[in-house]
């Protein structure tokens, strides 16, 4: 069988690391959780190749230049991206590759790797989803409000999406990516 690329997005405060967790856990001879790039300093207990690939900004913009990621973007004056060869690379290893990134980078990885399946993680309500950011209580009223405007735009986005996955039960919603790698 051939090897897959599964994308997974959704919105802030959603749960989908909590959902990619327990499908890694449960995934975790057939999967890979791809490794982004980024320009951003690593935080502390982050290791190189393992939570990101630390490089410069110089050469992210060359390979930016040399058509070297499947997606990439910036973000507070930081690039983040996935490169080709990564996720090529553990394919031919044997392995699908699990990518967790926003919805306009999973929007370029379908151009440029059309044969890629696109998971969003839905919240059940819009209500729902404010009730989780605010019960994080790790930002301020202003991020909230940044977050919330931004899901229209996500869930938009997601309409091009091969599936959508309400997150109303975590092993409700692991069991359903479950069944969409089965049928793939």
């Amino acid at each position: 069988m051939d090897k897959k690329l599964f994308v997974i997005s959704g919105c802030s405060g959603v749960g989908k690391g909590t959902v990619i967790n327990e499908f890694m856990k449960r995934n975790s001879n057939d999967f890979i959780l791809s490794v982004s790039c980024t320009t951003r300093n690593p935080r502390p207990n982050e290791i190189d190749g393992v939570n990101y690939f630390f490089i410069s900004k110089e050469e992210f913009e060359k390979n930016i230049k040399e058509d070297k990621f499947l997606e990439h973007a910036n973000f507070a004056g930081n690039y983040y991206g996935t490169k080709k060869k990564y996720v090529r690379q553990k394919m031919d290893e044997g392995y699908n590759v699990l990518l967790e990134i926003d919805t306009q980078g999973a929007l370029q990885v379908k151009e440029k790797m059309p044969e890629s399946v696109l998971i969003f993680i839905a919240p059940p309500s819009i209500e729902e989803l404010e009730q989780r950011l605010r019960g994080r209580h790790t930002e301020d009223e202003e991020t909230i409000q940044k977050r919330l405007a931004q899901v229209k735009t996500e869930l938009e986005r997601s309409q091009k999406y091969d599936y959508t996955i309400i997150n109303d039960n975590i092993l409700r919603a692991v069991k359903e990516i479950e069944d969409i790698v089965k049928d793939k």
